[in-house]
């Protein structure tokens, strides 16, 4: 044995699996499915019957839930797919910044300042009409395989 020390070093993520495995035929419509390295939402389900020599297959219908482009995918219902982690957060919003970025107030009262304004124009004229009124406003946080994304608009009275 020697007395050398081992350093590694590792880029790998510590962190938890951005997804997790489900067989393809459990999965359901309303359910989310990664297609193209993208965290989708199922909105259609097809599954065809086994061929002479194969498996059924599933089709999948589904769509982005960031970008909202629809994507599709065709896989072995006996085979296994990933399925990403979705997590929806609630903060209230506190600033709007001249460079689109908005500061959000976490449940331990801390700040989030890294996330940008939706790009979805509704939304985004929700968000800024309430701001510019004065509006309690708590904006709901969709995150999935390390994005984020403001994805909702809740009004929580007047200040």
């Amino acid at each position: 044995m020697s007395d050398e020390e081992h350093h590694f070093e590792s880029k790998a993520d510590a962190g938890a699996s951005k997804t997790y495995p489900q067989q393809a035929g459990t999965i359901r419509k309303n359910g989310y499915i990664v297609i193209k390295n993208r965290p989708c939402k199922v909105v259609e389900v097809s599954t065809s019957k086994t061929g002479k020599h194969g498996h059924a297959k599933c089709h999948f219908v589904a769509i982005d839930i960031f970008t909202a482009k629809k994507l599709e995918d065709i896989v072995p219902s006996s085979h296994n797919c990933d399925v990403p982690h979705v997590n929806r957060t609630d903060y209230q919003l506190i600033d709007i910044s001249e460079d689109g970025f908005v500061s959000l107030l976490t449940d331990s009262g801390d700040t989030k300042d890294d996330l940008k304004l939706p790009t979805d124009e509704s939304l985004l004229k929700q968000i800024k009409e309430g701001f510019a009124e004065g509006k309690d406003l708590v904006v709901s946080v969709m995150s999935a395989m390390g994005e984020e994304q403001i994805c909702a608009l809740k009004d929580i009275g007047p200040k």
